[in-house]
């Protein structure tokens, strides 16, 4: 190295060396020697672990996996109260329960009693007369032992005379006292009868009879999970170890977590946790406990074979109702995660709406207005929210927040389906109009990327920038309509795929979630998914996404009566929730509430204000013919065109269909050439030869905005 530094001083020119001789030694000694071969250093120091099989390794991996010092219920205030009101509760009702039944309990005694006495009298006879020693003393006699005979006989005289002279005195002292008691304190005497006639009661049970104490059988609370009974009812579904394998076991103790009990067990070597979740049905009636209380899952920080067994401590179906969180007063930001409804623990989860977009799929009566009321309750109560609703059954299901709508359509004639695919229409124009008004803006004001925020809403409230939430309920009456359903299925999918960023939001909800019913392209781009109840793994996958069934997220495995319940999920990941349960009339007053906050604020617009809502449509003739061109063809000819335009539009191409083809072929070329594309006379072998046209390639391509 130092040769090659000495021959590049060499080849410099001469004024160059004045240069590179002051800064020669400089760079001499910068030079770093490199051993060929030389094996790498560790630049990480060397950590320090105690032999094996020695006490402190044995401690440290005690230490690892050590629990915690303060049990999870002392350390969180929300999980102590409740354990504390449980126990209360629990043992509370358990005593009222025997308390009120006492008298039944003491009248079972009595009529007990005779046989109790009876009993007694023979064990007394017995004891007085040492039956016990009859048998020896019958074996020695007819041993024809007279020794032993004798021996016995005047044991048994001495051990029976003091028993005899002893229960003479007790019997006379008994009855002397219970004759005067009678006489001096009746009421005393009576007493003492009952209370020992009572308590003779309890030896004159039958052997075979109804136990003195009623059992207390709680409906909603259920006995403490063990080991045995997770070891037992895995082993009654199949799962348990092989021949020369080792079986299921626990990675930690069976512990109390929140409202429950949960297990953590390692499944035997190749048993996958997700075949438990198939079997959650088998798993719960192994287990005797209702369905609805037993939730296996897979903990997939640690590997595919560690099953995660939570079991609830009451029924959820029993156990009283958990209020939604801003029931009473509060408001909510679309910005931030909105309340939605509780996990089988009963914590709280919240369901986030901004930058995403939401499909609810189950079937009927799984539900599905108890998760859109929850969800378009939260949106009202944010002033700066605008809701747009098509509720497409006409039930009014959503009325509650009808006076706060900027847009409310409830019915299913062709008029509301109509109304709905213009909500859509006017999302696409307005995202297209922020996506200008942001792009012009500099990058200091957008530094978390070009999308719309709190920061930007409030800073240019003139713009309007605040999120603007569409609902469609029933939309399978959208996407399965002869006429609208290629146009619906367009515009769903444009408005998912980009109004997110600017605010703009979908939330489809349908209650046949099959692929005729939900576009492909509309299922797999939503980002956040809610699955209730459905009948098989198709519908599961085409709500929640491919491969979800397969992955342990089984809407299949929820009862159609348990409304509201369903999968939640974003991603490949997914948690079990209920929605909060909220009655129409407490629906109401929110709704009332919603529009104070709004009137105060003056948010209100369209509908709410009694204005006439005009649904923009900025989609033009280009964006139709590019919606509707068939995929791989390079031409087309114009009357295919306008007969394709028509089926997809036929509110504004209808009557092209009315004229002569060379009459519409010139509509279409004149519509199209105020955007500066133009037919051709183009010859299709495939199909009728000769004939005006258009080529794809002749199309403008789509704007960054859209």
């Amino acid at each position: 190295m130092t040769n090659n530094v000495v021959q590049l001083h060499k080849d410099m020119p001469p004024e160059t060396h004045s240069f590179t001789e002051e800064a020669k030694d400089t760079l001499t000694e910068t030079i770093i020697d490199v051993v060929q071969d030389a094996a790498p250093r560790p630049v990480d120091p060397p950590v320090e672990k105690a032999p094996a099989g020695t006490w402190i390794a044995e401690r440290q991996a005690y230490l690892a996996e050590a629990p915690p010092v303060v049990p999870t219920f002392l350390r969180n205030a929300a999980e102590f109260i409740d354990a504390a009101r449980w126990t209360a509760s629990y043992y509370g009702h358990v005593t009222a329960f025997h308390a009120i039944r006492l008298p039944v309990y003491a009248l079972r005694l009595l009529t007990r009693a005779p046989r109790g006495l009876a009993r007694m009298v023979i064990r007394w006879g017995k004891w007085v007369a040492d039956t016990e020693a009859r048998p020896v003393e019958a074996k020695a006699a007819a041993s024809a032992d007279i020794e032993a005979w004798l021996s016995l006989s005047r044991e048994h005289s001495r051990r029976v005379r003091p028993r005899r002279i002893a229960s003479l005195a007790v019997a006379t002292t008994t009855g002397i006292t219970a004759l005067t008691g009678c006489f001096l304190a009746p009421g005393w005497s009576l007493t003492a009868t009952l209370a020992a006639t009572t308590l003779i009661g309890l030896n004159g049970k039958k052997r075979d009879g109804k136990p003195l104490v009623t059992r207390y059988v709680a409906t909603n609370v259920l006995r403490r999970l063990d080991s045995t009974e997770v070891l037992d009812a895995l082993a009654a579904i199949g799962i348990e170890g092989k021949k020369g394998k080792r079986g299921a076991e626990f990675a930690s103790e069976v512990m109390r977590d929140g409202p429950g009990w949960r297990a953590e067990v390692d499944l035997p070597a190749g048993v996958k946790a997700a075949e438990v979740l198939e079997k959650r049905e088998a798993l719960a009636a192994a287990m005797r406990r209702p369905i609805s209380t037993v939730w296996p899952s897979v903990d997939r920080t640690a590997h595919p074979g560690r099953l995660v067994l939570w079991v609830a401590q009451r029924d959820p179906a029993k156990s009283g109702r958990r209020l939604w969180p801003l029931m009473k007063q509060g408001t909510a930001d679309v910005y931030e995660p909105l309340p939605y409804g509780f996990d089988p623990r009963g914590n709280l989860i919240e369901i986030t709406l901004m930058y995403s977009n939401l499909l609810v799929g189950g079937i009927p009566g799984s539900g599905k207005t108890s998760c859109a009321l929850a969800i378009v309750l939260g949106v009202a109560l944010d002033p700066t929210a605008e809701l747009w609703i098509y509720e497409l059954k006409g039930s009014g299901d959503l009325d509650a927040v009808k006076p706060v709508c900027h847009r409310y359509v409830s019915g299913d004639e062709d008029e509301d389906l109509e109304a709905a695919l213009g909500g859509m229409r006017s999302g696409i124009a307005e995202y297209q109009r922020r996506a200008k008004f942001i792009k012009g803006l500099p990058a200091s004001e957008v530094p978390d990327g070009r999308r719309v925020t709190r920061a930007l809403a409030e800073k240019y409230p003139e713009q309007r920038l605040g999120p603007r939430v569409i609902v469609i309920d029933e939309v399978q009456e959208l996407f399965t309509h002869p006429d609208y359903k290629d146009e619906a299925a367009a515009l769903a999918t444009r408005l998912i795929k980009k109004g997110r960023a600017y605010g703009i939001i979908l939330i489809v909800l349908t209650q046949n979630p099959d692929a005729n019913s939900l576009p492909t392209s509309v299922s797999s781009s939503v980002g956040t998914r809610l699955c209730l109840a459905v009948m098989d793994w198709r519908a599961n996958n085409n709500v929640l996404g491919t491969g979800a069934y397969d992955r342990g997220m089984r809407a299949t495995d929820i009862s159609v009566d348990e409304q509201g319940t369903g999968i939640l999920a974003r991603g490949r990941e997914g948690i079990t929730v209920r929605a909060a349960f909220i009655k129409q009339t407490e629906a109401e007053e929110i709704g009332k509430r919603a529009l104070a906050l709004r009137t105060a604020a003056g948010t209100l617009t369209g509908q709410a204000v009694g204005a006439r809502v005009e649904e923009q449509d900025v989609e033009t003739v280009v964006d139709h013919v590019r919606a509707i061109w068939p995929d791989g063809v390079e031409a087309v000819h114009s009357h295919r065109l306008v007969e394709a335009l028509a089926a997809y539009r036929p509110d504004l191409y209808k009557e092209w269909l009315e004229m002569e083809p060379a009459e519409s072929s010139t509509a279409l070329s004149v519509a199209l050439k105020a955007f500066k594309v133009s037919t051709k006379q183009l010859t299709i072998r495939e199909c009728c030869g000769g004939a005006k046209g258009l080529r794809y390639a002749d199309l403008p391509a789509a704007e960054d905005g859209e």
